[in-house]
C-alpha cells in the first residue's frame, strides 16, 4: 500500500503558504510605492535624490514585482495540482478507504475502524455513539497490547436492533495500572469511497451517505472487497492489519 497523505498534504499546504506570501508582498509594494512616491514629491530640487539611490530603488521595486508574479504563477500550478488530485481520485470510488478519524460510516450494515495503542494498557472500552451524541454501543476491545488492533460493528445497538446506515463516532479509552502514564490511542476508520469533491481548500472524498474526510487524511486504499476479506460481525478483533495481500492505490 502507498501512504499519499503527505503528497496531498504538502500540496494543500504549500497553496496556502503561497496565497499568504503573495499577499505580504503585495502589502510590502504597496507600501514601498507609496514611500518611494512621497520622497520624490517632497525632495529639494536644488538637492535632488541621489541618482544611484534612486536606481537602487526602482531594482528593488522590480524585484518585489517579480516575485509576486512568479508567487502569482507558483498558486497558479498549485491550485491546478489540487484540480489534478481530484480527478485522479475520481478513480477511488468504489474502492475501501482508511483514514484517519473517529467519524466511521456504517454502510449496509458493517463498519470497521481501528486503534492504535502506544503502550500495553490493562483493558480498552469503546463507546459508539450517533451523530447525536447518544451511545448506541458499547464493548470491550480485544486488543490491549501496544500496536494497532480493529474494531467490527455489524450496525446493532446494545438491544441487538439494526441501526440506519450513516455516520456514527467512535471512542476508545484505554485504561492504565494506577501509576502509570496515560495511553495514547489514534483511531481510523474505513468506509467504501462513495464520491470525490474538491474546492480551494483541497480535495475530499465521501464515504458512505454521511461522513467526508479530507485526501490527506487518507492512509490507505483497498481494495473494494475489503469488508468482505474479513469477519464483520458484531464484535472486534485484536488481530493486527496485515495488508501485504490487499492492493493498494497510489
Amino acid at each position: 500500500m502507498v501512504d499519499i497523505s503527505a503528497i496531498t498534504g504538502s500540496v494543500q499546504s504549500n497553496a496556502t503558504s503561497t496565497n499568504s506570501s503573495s499577499q505580504t508582498l503585495a502589502a510590502d509594494m504597496n507600501t514601498f510605492l507609496t514611500l518611494l512616491t512621497t520622497q520624490l514629491k517632497y525632495q529639494d530640487p536644488l538637492d535632488p535624490m541621489d541618482t544611484a539611490e534612486f536606481t537602487n530603488q526602482l531594482v528593488q521595486y522590480s524585484n518585489v514585482e517579480q516575485s509576486i508574479q512568479m508567487n502569482t504563477k507558483l498558486n497558479n500550478l498549485l491550485s491546478l495540482g489540487i484540480a489534478n488530485l481530484g480527478a485522479q481520485a475520481v478513480s477511488y470510488i468504489g474502492k475501501t478507504a482508511q483514514v484517519l478519524g473517529d467519524v466511521m460510516p456504517l454502510q449496509d450494515g458493517k463498519a470497521k475502524a481501528t486503534y492504535t495503542l502506544n503502550k500495553d494498557v490493562q483493558s480498552v472500552s469503546i463507546l459508539v455513539k450517533d451523530m447525536n451524541g447518544k451511545v448506541v454501543y458499547t464493548a470491550n476491545g480485544e486488543g490491549t497490547t501496544a500496536g494497532t488492533h480493529e474494531f467490527t460493528w455489524d450496525g446493532k445497538d446494545s438491544d441487538g436492533n439494526l441501526l440506519e446506515d450513516g455516520a456514527y463516532q467512535i471512542i476508545v479509552s484505554p485504561k492504565v495500572a494506577s501509576g502509570e502514564t496515560a495511553a495514547t490511542v489514534t483511531t481510523t476508520v474505513f468506509g467504501k469511497v462513495t464520491g470525490v469533491a474538491n474546492d480551494d481548500n483541497g480535495v475530499y472524498i465521501g464515504l458512505g451517505n454521511a461522513v467526508t474526510a479530507g485526501l490527506g487524511d487518507i492512509v490507505t486504499m483497498r481494495d473494494d472487497n475489503y469488508f468482505n476479506d474479513k469477519n464483520t460481525g458484531g464484535g472486534n478483533s485484536s488481530d493486527e492489519e496485515k495488508p501485504s495481500d490487499e492492493t493498494a492505490q497510489a
